[in-house]
C-alpha cells in the first residue's frame, strides 16, 4: 500500500498552538477543515442521520472540551446531531451489553480494553476506516491490529491509549534512598519500603478499578512470567510464577496506604493531590491537575516505565479506548464519519495536546506532536500503545479474554491472598475455575 504521509507542519497543526498556551480550538477554528473534510471524505452520511455516542468521563477538563467543539464542528460541517453521554470506566461496559443485547440505546461505545471482542458479532466493520488512518498516517501501532481486529476485519478503530505508568514524588524517592526511579521489580520493592517507612507510602487500587487495578496487576502477574492462557488459549494461571507474583504484591501491598482494597479509578487520583500518596501507576491525569491547582506537587512529580521484572523485558498493560460502531445502527456511513474525522490531524493534534498526556496515539505518525517533548516528563507515555501487551496476555484477544478482563479474574485472584480472603492455593485455584469456565 502506498503511504501518503502529512508534511510535519500540516501534522502538528494545532498542536504547537496549545503548548504555547492558547485556548483549546473553538468548533468554529476547526469549521474550515470539517467543511472540507465533509466534501471529500468518502464516507457520506445518510439523511437526517443522529448518533448517540457513549465515552468515559473525563479525566482531564482540556480534553473534554477539545473533544467536544470536533463533535460540535463535525456536526456543523456534515448535519449530523451527535448526543456524548459519559459514563465512568466501570459503567461503560455494563451499559454497552445492554445495547448490545437488546440492539437500541446506542449507535457508537469509545470504550477500554477489549469490548469490542466481548460481543464481534454486534459491530460494524470498520476496516475501510482503519485502511484510510493507517495509510495516510504512518500505519498503526501492533497492538491496534490486536485491540482492533476480530477474524481478519477491524470491528473497532483503537482512538487512543492511557499510559498506565509509575507516578512518583521525586523528594520522596531520593529521601528513600533512590536517586532515579528503580527500572527492576525487586529496586521498586525496597522503595516502596522506603517511602511506607518515611510515612510517604505507595499504593495502587487492587479492587474493582477497572483502569488502575488491571493494569499494574497485570503488569504484575507477566513480569514474574505467569499469564492466564497460553498461545493455545490454555487456561495456565495455576503455576509457580503466579505464586511468585502473589508473593511480589503481597509484599508490596504491605506497604500500601490502608484503603487501597476499596478504591476506584479516582481514589488513587485524589490521595496523590492531597499529599497522602506519594508513588501510584496511573495515568498522567494527576500530573495535569496538580499543574493546574497545586504546582508544589507537580513541580516534585515525575513518571517512569514500570519496572521489569524476572521475565527480563517490559511487561506492560495500558489503557486502550476503542471506539465500536453497533451494527444494528441505522447510520453506519455517519459512524464512520466521525471516527474518521477524529483522527485526522487538523483536530487529533490539537485534542491530545489538550489531554496534556492522558492520550496517546495508536497512529505512528503522531510521535511527531511536540506534545511528547516540551516537557520532558510526559515523554514516556508518548510510547505506550507501542509497549503495551493486551489482556490476552499470550492468548487471542477475543471474547474470553475480553470477559476475563471485565470479571476482574486477575484482579480478583491478587485481590483475595494480599486482603487475606484467600490463601494462595486458594487464590489461584479460584482464578483457574473462573478462566476456565470461560475457556472451554
Amino acid at each position: 500500500m502506498t503511504t501518503f504521509m502529512p508534511n510535519r507542519r500540516s501534522l502538528l497543526k494545532g498542536g504547537a498552538s496549545v503548548l504555547a498556551g492558547a485556548a483549546t480550538l473553538t468548533a468554529d477554528q476547526l469549521m474550515g477543515f470539517a467543511k472540507a473534510w465533509a466534501q471529500t471524505a468518502q464516507w457520506k452520511p445518510e439523511a437526517g442521520a443522529k448518533i448517540n455516542l457513549l465515552r468515559w468521563k473525563r479525566f482531564v477538563e482540556a480534553e473534554d472540551q477539545a473533544f467536544m467543539n470536533m463533535i460540535q464542528a463535525f456536526t456543523k460541517a456534515t448535519g449530523v446531531e451527535v448526543n456524548v453521554s459519559n459514563e465512568s470506566y466501570d459503567d461503560i461496559q455494563p451499559k454497552a451489553s445492554v445495547a448490545a443485547n437488546t440492539g437500541q440505546g446506542l449507535d457508537m461505545v469509545w470504550g477500554l480494553y477489549s469490548l469490542p471482542h466481548l460481543f464481534p458479532e454486534k459491530c460494524t466493520d470498520v476496516t475501510d476506516v482503519a485502511n484510510y488512518l493507517g495509510g495516510k498516517y504512518g500505519g498503526w501501532a501492533p497492538s491496534a491490529d490486536a485491540y482492533g481486529k476480530s477474524k481478519g476485519k477491524w470491528i473497532g478503530i483503537p482512538v487512543a491509549c492511557t499510559g498506565a505508568l509509575m507516578n512518583y514524588r521525586i523528594s520522596s524517592m531520593e529521601k528513600a534512598g533512590f536517586k532515579e526511579f528503580p527500572k527492576d521489580n525487586a529496586g521498586f520493592l525496597e522503595l516502596c519500603k522506603g517511602l511506607n517507612k518515611n510515612g510517604t507510602p505507595a499504593g495502587m487500587a487492587i479492587g474493582h478499578a477497572s483502569g488502575d487495578a488491571n493494569t499494574w496487576m497485570h503488569w504484575a502477574l507477566w513480569s514474574h512470567g505467569g499469564y492466564l492462557v497460553d498461545k493455545n488459549d490454555k487456561v495456565i494461571i495455576n503455576s509457580p510464577e503466579t505464586l511468585k507474583a502473589l508473593e511480589y504484591v503481597k509484599a508490596l501491598y504491605g506497604t500500601f496506604i490502608p484503603g487501597t482494597a476499596s478504591w476506584n479509578d479516582s481514589s488513587n487520583n485524589k490521595a496523590f493531590l492531597s499529599g497522602q500518596l506519594h508513588c501510584t501507576v496511573n495515568g498522567i491525569s494527576v500530573y495535569v491537575t496538580a499543574s493546574k491547582e497545586n504546582k508544589a506537587i507537580a513541580d516534585d512529580m515525575n513518571h517512569a516505565y514500570m519496572p521489569i521484572g524476572p521475565v527480563g523485558k517490559p511487561t506492560e498493560l495500558h489503557l486502550p479506548f476503542t471506539m465500536l460502531t453497533f451494527n444494528f445502527t441505522k447510520y453506519p456511513q455517519a459512524c464512520k464519519a466521525l471516527t474518521a474525522f477524529m483522527l485526522e490531524a487538523d483536530q487529533f493534534n490539537p485534542w491530545v495536546a489538550a489531554a496534556q498526556g492522558y492520550l496517546s496515539h495508536f497512529l505512528l505518525a503522531y510521535d511527531a506532536n511536540p506534545i511528547w517533548t516540551a516537557d520532558p516528563k510526559r515523554t514516556v507515555y508518548r510510547d505506550v500503545a507501542k509497549r503495551t501487551l493486551t489482556p490476552a496476555g499470550l492468548g487471542t484477544l477475543g471474547e474470553n479474554a475480553a470477559a476475563a478482563i471485565a470479571d476482574f479474574i486477575v484482579v480478583d485472584m491478587f485481590a483475595n491472598y494480599c486482603t487475606g480472603r484467600e490463601d494462595a492455593k486458594g487464590s489461584i485455584a479460584s482464578a483457574e475455575r473462573q478462566a476456565k469456565r470461560l475457556y472451554r
